[in-house]
C-alpha cells in the first residue's frame, strides 16, 4: 500500500493500481468512458482528467509546494508514495465538462426516447461534470442504423467513440465481425453489412457501452422504463455455471435479464443464452391452470380444476395407502426436490436421468469429493498457467466458461508486463508485449470448437480416442497411472508434449465434462488431474483445479441427494411394469428429453396415475392425468448449486397469477393430504431448505447460501422496486382506481413494493445496484470492496464442495467405453449454445438463433454413402427412424455422425450409439427455417 493526497485527504491505496482504480476503489466520483475494470485503460476519452501537483523536496532551499499543478488523465498514471491530487480542482472540473460539451456536439436530444434513458453512464457523468447547458447549434453527423440480429438494436448516433464497444467484443470476447470504420466523427461502429453478430457474448455490449448505441432487443418488444422495473436476486438457469442475474418485471411480465455483479462466478458478463433466453416465462402457452382428464382414455378432453377439485384430485391420487414414485429434475430446485422425495421416500425417489446421465453425473460428484481436485470458480480459472480442455465443446455447453478460458489464454500478457515493468492496466501496451503469445490451451473435442482460436494444439477424434489421449497424459505425468494399448505414434507425442506443459506448471487446469456422454472421458480428466496434484512426492498436496462442465443448472444439487444406484428412469419403467406404484409424480422434467419416445411410452401406458408439475408445455404434460402448473425460477424462491459446487439462492421476481405455485408448495401440501395434516407440512421455504440440511449432510450449508425470510435491516425489508418507481397507484386504474394493496412475500426479507432499508444490503439480497448520481450499472463499483473484487460482505453463495487434502493413488482403469446398438456408424452428440438447452429454446429470440437438425459427417464417409451436402440421411436409432439434412465437414471423426442434441427433433436420442444410415431419396433441401407453436410449444 501507497499513501497518496486526494484533496487534502490522505488515503491508503494499493500499490500499482492507477489513479482511476483507486480513486474508485475508495469511493469516490470521477467520471470515465472509455475505461472499464475488466477492459483496462487507454486513455481515449480524455474525461477523467485530474490535477496532479509536483512537489518538491530539496535539503538546500527547501520544501517548495506546487499550487498550480498539471493535468493528467488518471486511468493512465500509476499511483506512487506521497502522490498529492486533486479531482476537485477547478482547472480539472472545466477541463472535463470542456470534454463532455465536445463529445455531445453529435450526441442527438433524444434522453427522453432513448431506451437507456435513466440507466445512462453518460447521462450520469454529464450531471458530474456540471455539463448542463448545449451551446452547439450547427448540424449534428448521422449514421445509418445496421440489423445486428434478434437480440441488440443499434443506434449509431448516439455513439461518443469511447471504443469500448470493439476493445471488449474484440480483445475480450474474441470477436471478429464487429469493427470499428472510418475515422474522427465519422468513426463507426458496426458490421461490414447488415447481419447478426456472430459472438456467443455480444449481448454483453448492452451493458459495456455506455450511452444508447447499443441495446436489449428483447425488453425494446415489451419497453419499459428501467426504474419501473421490479427486479430480484436470481441465478441463471441454462446451465450448471451458476452465473448472478438480476430479472426485471413489469405488469407481470419478464422484461429483462441482467447480469448481477458476482467476483467469484461471472464477474460483469453473462452468455446471449443467459441473458436472452428468459422468453419462456412470457410464453402464451404456458402452463397456468390446473388440468386433468376428464375421462379415463388418455386421449380425452383435459378439463380445468378449481381449488376443491384439485384437492379431491390429489387425495384419490395420493391419499393414504397409496404407493408413490417420484421423478425429479436437474432443472428444479433442491427444495423441490427435496419435498418431493420426503413425499414419495428415498427409495421411491428418481433423479429423473437415464441410467447413462446419472452414472456420469454421480462419477463426477464422487471425484470431487474424493479425489485431490478443487472445482474453481471462473475468477480462479482465468488465473490458470495451463489448460487441457478434455472432450467438452465448452462454449457450447458451459458458455460462460469458455469466456473465462479466453481470459485463461490471455493472462500471460501480464506475467509479461511484470517483466517488462508494464503495469497490468496498461491494455495496449499490454497486448503490444504480449504479441500472439499465449497460455499453453490444449483442446481435445469431437469437432472444432469456437475457441479453437486460443489452442496451442488441438486434437478432433471420437470419444474412445479422447480418453485414450487422456490416460496417456496422465500416465506420462505419473508413472503409476495405467497405460492405455493401441496408441498411435501421434498421439503418444502430443500426450508427452501435453504432459511436459501441464507438469511445469504451477496451476493447471482440466477441463471435461458429460458433453461426450463418456464414462472413459471422466474418467481420464479425473486420471490427469489426480496424477498433477501427486506430481510433487513429499510436498505438501496442491489439488488440481479440475472442473466438469453440467447440462442444467441443478445436476450437482441433484446429485448430492441423489444415492440410490438404481435411480435412473429405467428402473421406475421396471417399478412401473411390475405394478410397484399406484401414482407417478412428476417434477419440472420432460421425459422425452431423457429416453426415446419407445421408452417413455412404456411409463405412461402403466396404471399409475401420472400427475406433472411443471410450467411449460412438453410432451410430457400432454400425457398428465393430472397437470399442476408450477412457477418458473422468476415467481418462485430455491436453492441451486453450480458446477463447482456453490449453493446460491434464487429469489421471486413477481407474485404468479392464476394456479400457479412454486413445486415446492404444491409438494408440501401434497405431503399434508397425505398425511391427513390439516395444515402444509412447510409454511416457508426456508422451512424447506432446514430440512433437507437436517436430513441430508453434504447439503447442510444450503441455509447459508443467504439470509432468511426473518432477516431485517432497521425493521425493514429489502425492496424490490426502485426508488424512482412510478405509476404504481396508476398500473391498474383500468380495472381499479384504488390503489390495491401490495403482495406480501413471506418467503423472503424482500418486499413487492418501493419501501423498504436504503442502506447497503446484503450481496445475496441485493436486487439491482443504484447509488447517487449513478444510475448505470456501473454503480456496482459503490458496493465492491475494491474495483473488480469482491462484493462488501461476501459474495453471494456458499461453497458445498472442497478439495480432499488426503493423497490419493487410486486410478480408473482405461476402460473405454462400449457403444450401444447396432451399425457401422457411430452417433454422436453435437450442442449448440442457441437450441440445446431446453427452457432458452422455447424464448422467441434464441429460437431465430437455433440450427436445424442437420447430421454432420466426413467428406471420406458422405462418399462411402453416396450423399452430396444438403442431402438426406435417413438414421435408424433405436427404434426410431430420423431423416435429417447432410453438412459434410472435415471437423468431424471418420465413422462417425454428428447431431445436434437437445432439439424437438433430436431430443431423447442415446448417445453415443451405433445407428445404420441409407440416403433418403427424394429429399427436398431446407432452405429456410420452420417453426411451429402449437399447444406442444415451439418445434423446429
Amino acid at each position: 500500500m501507497v499513501s497518496i493526497e486526494i484533496d487534502n485527504h490522505i488515503y491508503q491505496v494499493p500499490e500499482g493500481s492507477n489513479l482511476l482504480q483507486a480513486c474508485l476503489s475508495l469511493g469516490l466520483d470521477l467520471p470515465y468512458f472509455c475505461w472499464h475494470p475488466s477492459l483496462g485503460s487507454v486513455g481515449a476519452c480524455r474525461q477523467c482528467a485530474v490535477i496532479q501537483y509536483q512537489d518538491r523536496h530539496d535539503e538546500v532551499a527547501g520544501d517548495q509546494r506546487d499550487e498550480q499543478g498539471r493535468l493528467v488523465m488518471s486511468c493512465m498514471t500509476p499511483v506512487s508514495e506521497g502522490m498529492r491530487i486533486s479531482i476537485d480542482a477547478q482547472n480539472a472540473r472545466n477541463f472535463r465538462a470542456d470534454i463532455i460539451e465536445l463529445l455531445m456536439t453529435n450526441h442527438p436530444h433524444d434522453c427522453p426516447v432513448c431506451e437507456e434513458g435513466g440507466e445512462c453512464h453518460l447521462q450520469d457523468m454529464t450531471q458530474m461534470s456540471g455539463h448542463t447547458y448545449r451551446q452547439y447549434r450547427g448540424k449534428k453527423r448521422t449514421h445509418r442504423n445496421q440489423y445486428l440480429g434478434p437480440f441488440i438494436n443499434h443506434e449509431m448516433n448516439r455513439c461518443i467513440a469511447c471504443y469500448r464497444c470493439v476493445r471488449y467484443y474484440q480483445d475480450y470476447a474474441g470477436g471478429h465481425d464487429l469493427q470499428a470504420m472510418a475515422a474522427h466523427n465519422h468513426v463507426y461502429f458496426g458490421r461490414h453489412e447488415d447481419g447478426v453478430l456472430e459472438n456467443e457474448f455480444s449481448g454483453n455490449l448492452v451493458e459495456v457501452c455506455p450511452t444508447g448505441v447499443f441495446t436489449d432487443r428483447t425488453l425494446s418488444q415489451h419497453y419499459s422504463r428501467k426504474w419501473d422495473l421490479q427486479a430480484a436476486p436470481s441465478i441463471c438457469v441454462h446451465c450448471a455455471q451458476g452465473c448472478n442475474t438480476s430479472p426485471g418485471e413489469r405488469y407481470g411480465e419478464l422484461r429483462r435479464v441482467v447480469n448481477r455483479y458476482n467476483s467469484a462466478v461471472n464477474g460483469y458478463f453473462l452468455c446471449d443464452r443467459g441473458r436472452f433466453g428468459y422468453g419462456f416465462v412470457n410464453r402464451e402457452d404456458r402452463v397456468t391452470q390446473a388440468e386433468r382428464v376428464a375421462e379415463k382414455s388418455r386421449e380425452s378432453v383435459r378439463e380445468s380444476l378449481s381449488r376443491s377439485g384439485i384437492r379431491d384430485a390429489l387425495i384419490e391420487a395420493i391419499g393414504p395407502g397409496k404407493r408413490l414414485l417420484g421423478i425429479g429434475s436437474p432443472r428444479a430446485s433442491i427444495e423441490a426436490n427435496f419435498a418431493l422425495r420426503e413425499l414419495v421416500g428415498a427409495d421411491h425417489f428418481s433423479a429423473g436421468l437415464n441410467n447413462q446421465q446419472l452414472n456420469l453425473q454421480q462419477s463426477i460428484i464422487e471425484i470431487l469429493r474424493t479425489r485431490p481436485v478443487r472445482a474453481p470458480e471462473l475468477r480462479e480459472i482465468e488465473q490458470a498457467d495451463a489448460v487441457l480442455i478434455l472432450g467438452e465443446d465448452v462454449i457450447n455447453t458451459s458458455p460462460r466458461l469458455a469466456l473465462s478460458l479466453r481470459q485463461t489464454a490471455a493472462n500471460l500478457g501480464s506475467k509479461i508486463a511484470d517483466q517488462l515493468r508494464i503495469p497490468v492496466w496498461q491494455d495496449a501496451a499490454v497486448r503490444e508485449a504480449m504479441q500472439s503469445d499465449k497460455t499453453p490451451v490444449f483442446i481435445a473435442t469431437i469437432t472444432a470448437t469456437r475457441i479453437d482460436d486460443i489452442a496451442l494444439k488441438t486434437y478432433r477424434d471420437k470419444p474412445a480416442g479422447i480418453a485414450q489421449l487422456g490416460f496417456a497424459i496422465a500416465c506420462a505425468i505419473d508413472a503409476t497411472a495405467p497405460f492405455p494399448e493401441q496408441l498411435s505414434e501421434d498421439q503418444q507425442n502430443l500426450a508427452q508434449q501435453i504432459a511436459a506443459v501441464l507438469k511445469s506448471a504451477k496451476n493447471p487446469l482440466i477441463v471435461s465434462g458429460i458433453g461426450c456422454q463418456s464414462q472413459a472421458v471422466i474418467a481420464a480428466a479425473a486420471n490427469v488431474a489426480t496424477a498433477l496434484a501427486n506430481r510433487n512426492s513429499g510436498e505438501e498436496l496442491q489439488p488440481t483445479n479440475l472442473f466438469y462442465c453440467l447440462p442444467e443448472s441443478n445436476s450437482i444439487g441433484l446429485g448430492l441427494m441423489t444415492s440410490d444406484e438404481e435411480g435412473g428412469l429405467e428402473h421406475v419403467i421396471e417399478r412401473l411394469e411390475s405394478n410397484q406404484a399406484d401414482t407417478l409424480i412428476i417434477v419440472e422434467n420432460d421425459l422425452y428429453r431423457r429416453l426415446p419416445p419407445d421408452r417413455v411410452e412404456r411409463i405412461f401406458s402403466s396404471d399409475a396415475t401420472v400427475i406433472v408439475l411443471d410450467h411449460i408445455k412438453n410432451e410430457t404434460t400432454l400425457k398428465a392425468d393430472l397437470l399442476l402448473p408450477a412457477a418458473t425460477f422468476a415467481e418462485t424462491e430455491g436453492t441451486l448449486v453450480s458446477g463447482s459446487g456453490r449453493a446460491q439462492r434464487a429469489f421471486a421476481v413477481y407474485v404468479p397469477t392464476a394456479d400457479i405455485r412454486g413445486s415446492w408448495e404444491w409438494l408440501s401440501d401434497m405431503l399434508a393430504l397425505r398425511n391427513n395434516e390439516e395444515k402444509p407440512r412447510w409454511q416457508q421455504v426456508d422451512e424447506v431448505t432446514q430440512s433437507c440440511g437436517k436430513a441430508i449432510g453434504v447439503l447442510k450449508g444450503i441455509a447459508d447460501a443467504a439470509p432468511d425470510a426473518d432477516f431485517r435491516l432497521a425493521g425493514m425489508k429489502i425492496a424490490r422496486q426502485p426508488h424512482r418507481y412510478s405509476g404504481r397507484t396508476a398500473m391498474l386504474a383500468a380495472v381499479n382506481v384504488s390503489e390495491p394493496k401490495q403482495s406480501v412475500d413471506p418467503d423472503s426479507a424482500l418486499g413487492f413494493t418501493m419501501e423498504g432499508f436504503p442502506g447497503e444490503k446484503p450481496s445475496a439480497l441485493t436486487p439491482y445496484y443504484w447509488s447517487p448520481g449513478w444510475n448505470s450499472n456501473q454503480a456496482v463499483g459503490k458496493f465492491q470492496e475494491e474495483v473488480s473484487g469482491p462484493l462488501r460482505g461476501g459474495d453471494p453463495g456458499v461453497r458445498l464442495l472442497e478439495a480432499s487434502t488426503e493423497p490419493v493413488k487410486r486410478w480408473f482403469e482405461t476402460t473405454p467405453d462400449v457403444a450401444r446398438g447396432q451399425g457401422e456408424w457411430l452417433l454422436l452428440p453435437s450442442y449448440h449454445i442457441f437450441g440445446s438447452e431446453e427452457l432458452s429454446a422455447l424464448s422467441e429470440a434464441i429460437i431465430e438463433r437455433s440450427p436445424l437438425p442437420t447430421v454432420m459427417l466426413t467428406p471420406e464417409d458422405a462418399k462411402s454413402l453416396g450423399v452430396a451436402q444438403g442431402d438426406g440421411l435417413t438414421l435408424s436409432v433405436a427404434s426410431q427412424s430420423l431423416s435429417l439434412e447432410v453438412i459434410i465437414s472435415d471437423d468431424c471423426p471418420k465413422g462417425a455422425l454428428l447431431v445436434p442434441a437437445g432439439l424437438a427433433k433430436t431430443a431423447g436420442l442415446p448417445f453415443p450409439y451405433q445407428v445404420k444410415a441409407t440416403r433418403e431419396i427424394g429429399w427436398t433441401r431446407r432452405l429456410e427455417v420452420n417453426i411451429l407453436v402449437s399447444d406442444k410449444g415451439t418445434q423446429r
